[in-house]
């Protein structure tokens, strides 16, 4: 008999950065170019493979806001094991915004997990945040890992949350 583990993550970043688009390309492996602001929180499902059974993601999609304003209610962070901190590679002010969702992630929960992502890799030609910036940032909140990826390729969404799981495996150790 396989042992169920439930763990519960949240995507966190500014509007229109792609998490809706992430959490879709892994829960569902599809992509949609309608852009639709998640209103709240939606809550996706996900149970993955783990060495010692399975893990069942509980996935919470926040809304996006700027300088973390919708958090003024600590309440979603409680209970969560990890995080995805998303950013937007065309666009700068939301590196700005991913190292505040950081920083108060760790204030609200100082032993959460936490993986970055600089999503819209498919725009390269569009690139305005650098690799250094990215390792400066995870260096800062995290263990200096970041992965670059496009929800609408698909490209490294499943390494994101299999990294986010070993993270959170090796924490609980």
């Amino acid at each position: 008999m396989n042992t169920i583990v439930q763990k519960k993550i949240c995507l966190l970043g500014d509007f229109g950065v792609g998490k809706t688009s992430l959490i879709r390309r892994f829960v569902e492996g599809r992509f949609n170019e309608k852009y639709l602001t998640t209103i709240g929180v939606n809550i996706s499902r996900k149970t993955i493979e783990r060495s010692y059974g399975l893990m069942s993601m509980l996935i919470w999609d926040l809304a996006g806001s700027t300088g973390f304003d919708s958090f003024t209610n600590p309440s979603y962070m409680q209970g969560t094991a990890g995080a995805v901190i998303v950013c937007d590679i065309t666009r700068r002010d939301t590196l700005i915004i991913m190292a505040e969702y950081a920083r108060q992630a760790r204030i609200i929960n100082p032993k959460i997990h936490l993986v970055f992502v600089c999503n819209k890799t498919d725009l390269l030609d569009r690139r305005v945040i650098s690799a250094e910036d990215l390792s400066d940032l995870s260096s800062t909140f995290g263990d200096g890992s970041y992965f670059l990826s496009s929800a609408k390729t698909g490209e490294r969404v499943e390494d994101v949350f299999s990294s986010l799981a070993g993270k959170i495996d090796a924490g609980d150790r």
